[in-house]
């Protein structure tokens, strides 16, 4: 069995001060949910941490709700909303470190047996990220199943209320397909707890984005984003056009995407090859000193 933390780890959980209104941060010692390992497996700890610090993983939503929060301007509520899931996360990437230290336990702390059996699986130590023992002690990193460090590139916050709800769905969406990938992956029982919990806030998750999104107007209000910008002012030719870019010239594959009323109420889908209107670029000659070849002066 494995090895038990005598302390119950601390949980990032979202508090508000007495006075002022003001967000802050409080831990609880107890997991958000149980997490309890019956057979440790050093490769499916390398496979949850994808769930930590992959694309699709928790500190990626984490960060992302949080600086949406940070910059949500107007309605109030709508901070509130994104801070609260935020803190949410930080207690999933606890839970998933949690899950990835106990099956870990399983994990040899000497390359020599599996060598002396196998030198290519003693290398790998059969499949076993060596980041998680030789730069963690066999505990959760911030990085994905291959070893990457998450870099917060996938972060988006835009500063509109809207395209971020959009993101979180997408974000969800993926987290929640990594999600059930893991749930398949395993007969712990234990692990198949935690990740149906997981599973179930993801489905959560994705209805409380569109349920924001549908309180903000819905598709006819919301649509276009930003909303705020004049329909008149862009190229209406092109607003609700399908453009097909089929060598042949024929017409795009047809769908929902291509008639009828647009999504968004303010026009109708038309469909047609596009033909180039711009003309062939010509930059001219390169500038001296420019670094470039005598040739393009």
């Amino acid at each position: 069995m494995p090895r038990r933390p005598e302390q119950r780890p601390l949980t990032p959980v979202l508090g508000r001060l007495a006075t002022g209104g003001s967000h802050m941060f409080y831990v609880d010692k107890r997991l958000q949910f149980p997490v309890r390992v019956e057979t440790p497996n050093p490769v499916f700890a390398r496979a949850l941490q994808q769930a930590i610090g992959g694309v699709e993983g928790e500190i990626r939503v984490a960060m992302q709700y949080f600086f949406q929060a940070c910059g949500a301007r107007g309605n109030p509520k709508y901070r509130d909303l994104l801070m609260n899931t935020a803190a949410e996360e930080f207690g999933h990437i606890e839970m998933l470190a949690t899950a990835v230290a106990l099956n870990l336990e399983g994990a040899p702390l000497s390359l020599q047996e599996e060598a002396a059996a196998d030198p290519v699986a003693g290398a790998v130590m059969g499949g076993i990220n060596l980041k998680n023992l030789l730069s963690a002690g066999l505990s959760a990193m911030p990085v994905d199943s291959d070893g990457v460090p998450f870099d917060m590139s996938h972060i988006y916050a835009s500063g509109n209320i809207a395209a971020d709800m959009g993101a979180n769905v997408t974000a969800e969406s993926t987290g929640r397909i990594l999600a059930t990938r893991l749930y398949n992956m395993t007969n712990d029982p234990g692990m198949k707890e935690m990740l149906a919990f997981l599973i179930a806030r993801d489905t959560m998750h994705q209805n409380q984005w569109l349920a924001a999104l549908e309180e903000l107007g819905g598709h006819e209000t919301v649509y276009p984003i930003p909303n705020s910008f004049p329909q008149s002012e862009e190229n209406q030719d092109f607003s609700y056009a399908f453009l097909g870019f089929q060598r042949d010239g024929s017409e795009p594959v047809q769908g929902r995407w291509s008639e009828g009323a647009s999504i968004d109420g303010n026009g109708t889908f038309t469909s047609r090859p596009m033909e180039p209107m711009g003309e062939e670029p010509n930059l001219g000659p390169a500038r001296e000193n420019s670094g470039a070849q005598a040739e393009q002066l």
